[in-house]
């Protein structure tokens, strides 16, 4: 895995001020000016962040931005009602929802119209086990529910309607 810094080590720009301690046993005023235009460094200008269109195109691929197109166009004319934050936020989940939704129909597709039984070889088969007897319970001991050797491994073959 590559490092933050691709193996140069990080050099701290703070210096010793930034551990609050060091700042409270005393700065010199070229330390305290130092400080003040360090934190003023930090401040974004009133412009920022930039939003640039070419970043947007180059860190997702076109396929990507093909799926992502119809949410994005969505939001973006909420924006004006929502807030760019939300509307963020809302796109996000929005997003995320609909791939669960669609994972979740899938599946349930995929179960419904994939069962394994006597007419296909794939699938997924469910095995659902033999209803427990105890001593006292009315058919005890009941070994199986199968009457005959044929009715293991039928697969459904028994009561299809054919």
């Amino acid at each position: 895995m590559a490092s933050d810094t691709s193996g140069v080590k990080p050099m701290a720009i703070e210096g010793r001020m930034a551990r609050e301690r060091e700042r409270l046993l005393g700065m010199t005023d070229a330390e305290r000016a130092w400080r003040k235009q360090w934190l003023k460094d930090l401040e974004l200008a009133p412009n920022e962040p930039k939003h640039v269109p070419e970043y947007y195109k180059e860190r997702l691929n076109p396929i990507r931005r093909a799926y992502r197109f119809p949410l994005d166009v969505t939001f973006k004319a909420l924006e004006p009602v929502l807030g760019e934050r939300r509307a963020f936020v809302a796109r996000y989940l929005t997003g995320k929802f609909l791939m669960i939704a669609a994972g979740i129909y899938g599946m349930t597709y995929y179960f419904k119209y994939s069962a394994n039984d006597w007419t296909r070889k794939g699938g997924w088969r469910v095995l659902v086990s033999r209803k427990a007897t105890v001593p006292g319970d009315e058919g005890y001991p009941k070994l199986s529910d199968r009457s005959s050797p044929a009715d293991y491994a039928s697969r459904g073959f028994k009561t299809s309607p054919i």
